[in-house]
């Protein structure tokens, strides 16, 4: 699975979002430009010491990126049809997410046909979700059709928040 992120701007967002994909065997990419430094602590922080089980990977644009992936492409927009929960999933599956502020412009969704964007079904009246939030949603649903490839297989894991701590449930 390939999760994309063009023009994120919030750097705990990105974070949350390398822990993510390393929990759950996702590559990440990431379009520039981005909304901070790859450097920045709040990335660090969010995504914990994750940082090291995923690959991130950085591209000057999304028409670079979609010209060497593999895979069917999907795009997210609060404004799509269909759901991402009527799809059924592959693996080399491209999951392309807007920034925060702005979801995809338009000129990205012309990239994307029409049929492969997906919208994640709210409440009405409301905007949005957070994205990181959203990435998982769709991620782990991605991840559940595949019967969660290359997880624990006890489906046991380690619940504290930082490495060598005491697990909080235990």
């Amino acid at each position: 699975m390939h999760v994309v992120l063009v023009h994120p701007e919030i750097a705990p967002n990105t974070g949350a979002i390398i822990r993510l994909c390393a929990n759950t065997g996702s590559e990440l990419h990431l379009i520039e430009p981005l909304g901070f430094s790859l450097d920045d602590r709040l990335l660090k922080r969010g995504g914990l010491d994750y940082h090291e089980y995923v690959s991130v990977k950085v591209h000057a644009s999304l028409e670079d990126l979609l010209s060497t992936l593999p895979g069917r492409h999907f795009g997210f927009s609060s404004k799509a049809d269909r759901s991402y929960a009527d799809v059924s999933f592959e693996e080399d599956d491209v999951l392309i997410f807007g920034a925060e502020r702005s979801g995809l412009a338009q000129t990205t969704k012309t990239l994307i046909s029409e049929a492969q964007m997906l919208v994640i079904p709210m409440r009405a009246g409301n905007r949005s979700l957070n994205l990181a939030n959203a990435v998982s949603v769709v991620v782990y649903e991605a991840w559940r059709q595949s019967g969660f490839a290359g997880a624990s297989p006890d489906r046991s894991g380690l619940t504290a928040e930082t490495s060598g701590a005491e697990p909080f449930d235990t």
